[in-house]
């Protein structure tokens, strides 16, 4: 079941008309999605359905204030305007600012390269989760608790404004996450993947050597001595570097966090040194073929591929409309929603630090005592502090890998590690597992990616050193 493009885009129009008169700006944007979500714990499937979902939102800006409802049904719509418009009068004092953009008609769709979700049966998703499961628990005895979670959902919008823009997009999207914990007396670790894909179904089909690698690492880290706590001179893999650029460094550069926080502007001002000369950083949804990327975002903006460090230096940051014009910037098309329940904030998309010039194997020449740490376990940022765990780790001694160590975390502030970057790698990967979340709006698709990176001064979490 979805809803009649055409015959709702004339309506939303007349609608638009009717009262863009009474506000500065007015949009409204409808919505059908399905999907799939599948849960296997241990042998058990927990969750198991598919899903559809229509509805829609309404946003209103008047005197800079803003009015937003969501609903279900069609036929209550001129009501939700009317709500919205209310609000938006209520709360409204200043003036509107939003940056200028051109109207846009016009329909889009992310291509497949692949099956469709909704080609492939939910018995089949099914059977592929339960397979995994089996890998999971096929690595060793010690294996304690698994879980496998499938989730895919297609999306279909229409977004009308009192501009003239008009917007038809759809997308697919699919995740998959894996997890193992091993046991060993009271000692417990775990081992983590995520893969997804906004390409095919078959990207999620391969994955057996990648799932079991979850396993074995969790098995293998039991019998690891912890790493004694410190400070060292670290080398992290493009998987965490992703990560780092994304969470450390990517929320900083969502302009509703600087021109709501002063303090905060004031750090990230453009102009000021962050990082070597060599480091460039970029945020955009234009790139093809990666889960942040799309045509347009919720408001209409076009994609594009945002500097925000070049050569070292701020350049840029990212904006929805509201934020460009509060602050006298060019909207770069990062304001998203997670779905017609909410209004859109600014986002990332696809997120990345630049390959490197360094060969990989030169970043560890010269550590005396450092640790090489690979792949995500968790983490967690609080502003420009951060702290992550590695999912596997080893000790670099004399400028070689040594000895494998666990419980890893690493911790700092962003703005001195990107300035205590030494040397980046010439390679580079495309992490497609992001699920981002802020404002109530989580698991939001997003890439990230960069090259392997060797940084100073890393405090190290674990084990403290006997005195």
């Amino acid at each position: 079941m979805t809803f009649t493009l055409h015959h709702e885009a004339d309506q939303l129009s007349d609608l638009i008309q009717r009262y863009r008169s009474q506000v500065d700006y007015l949009a409204i944007r409808l919505e059908s999605s399905e999907g799939s979500d599948i849960l296997l714990r241990g042998d058990k499937i927990e969750t198991l359905s598919e899903g559809m979902a229509i509805g829609g939102q309404v946003r209103v800006c008047h005197r800079g204030g803003w009015g937003f409802a969501s609903f279900n049904r069609l036929d209550t719509l001129v009501a939700r305007i009317e709500e919205a418009i209310a609000a938006a009068k209520l709360v409204g004092n200043e003036e509107t600012l939003l940056a200028p953009v051109d109207p846009i008609q016009t329909v889009c769709t992310l291509p497949l390269t692949g099956s469709d979700p909704r080609a492939i049966s939910l018995a089949q998703k099914k059977t592929l989760c339960q397979h995994y499961g089996d890998v999971l628990r096929s690595a060793d005895p010690k294996i304690a608790t698994l879980s496998v979670r499938y989730g895919d959902i297609t999306q279909r919008t229409l977004l009308v404004t009192s501009e003239g823009t008009l917007i038809e997009q759809s997308w697919a999207d699919m995740e998959m996450r894996f997890a193992a914990t091993a046991r060993q007396g009271e000692l417990v670790q775990t081992g983590r993947e995520t893969v997804g894909s906004r390409s095919r179904f078959e990207d999620l089909t391969q994955l057996d050597d990648q799932v079991l690698g979850a396993a074995q690492r969790a098995v293998a880290a039991l019998s690891l001595p912890p790493v004694k706590g410190g400070t060292y001179t670290v080398v992290i893999d493009p998987i965490l570097t992703g990560l780092f650029v994304h969470e450390a460094f990517g929320h900083l550069s969502e302009a509703d966090m600087a021109y709501e926080n002063p303090d905060l502007l004031e750090t990230m001002s453009l102009g000021r040194r962050f990082g070597p000369e060599d480091l460039q950083i970029f945020d955009g949804a234009a790139i093809a073929g990666h889960r942040g990327s799309y045509f347009y975002d919720d408001e209409g903006v076009a994609a594009t591929n945002t500097q925000l460090i070049q050569d070292g230096v701020l350049v840029g940051r990212l904006h929805s409309r509201e934020t460009a014009g509060k602050l006298g910037e060019t909207a770069t098309g990062n304001a998203r929603c997670l779905n017609y329940h909410y209004p859109p904030i600014v986002r990332m998309t696809n997120t990345w630090i630049e390959r490197g010039k360094t060969p990989v194997k030169d970043l560890f020449s010269g550590i005396q005592e450092g640790v090489y740490a690979r792949n995500w376990l968790g983490g967690m940022t609080n502003g420009e502090m951060f702290t992550f765990t590695a999912g596997e780790a080893w000790m670099i001694r004399n400028g070689e890998l040594a000895e494998p160590v666990r419980d890893v975390t690493l911790s700092g502030n962003a703005f001195q590690t990107l300035a205590d970057i030494e040397g980046m790698g010439d390679d580079f990967y495309w992490d497609e597992s992001g699920g981002c979340g802020k404002g109530g709006q989580s698991g939001l698709a997003v890439g990230c990616g960069g090259p392997s990176l060797r940084i100073r001064d890393v405090v190290v979490g674990g084990e403290a050193e006997e005195e």
